[in-house]
């Protein structure tokens, strides 16, 4: 299991989501992707997105409006 880091932090949506989606696509089963984000739209659609494609998600508030979006690839 590897992890990866994606550093969306002062960037809107819908960036940090392509940025995901792209990032997903080159993972294996069982890594785990850690987003940082600081924009409450991403925080919303990141993890529907990918909770919609089956993976697991956890959502961490770092700071007063900063999150870290744990994404773990299931497929």
């Amino acid at each position: 299991m590897a992890e990866k880091r994606l550093d969306c932090l002062g960037e809107a949506c819908p960036v940090p989501l392509i940025k995901t989606q792209k990032q997903m696509g080159t993972m294996s089963v069982g890594d785990l992707l850690v987003i940082d984000i600081d924009h409450s739209c991403a925080m919303k659609n990141i993890p529907e997105w990918a909770r919609k494609e089956g993976h697991n998600v956890e959502i961490e508030e770092v700071d007063d409006g900063q999150w870290e979006i744990f994404i773990e690839k299931t497929k």
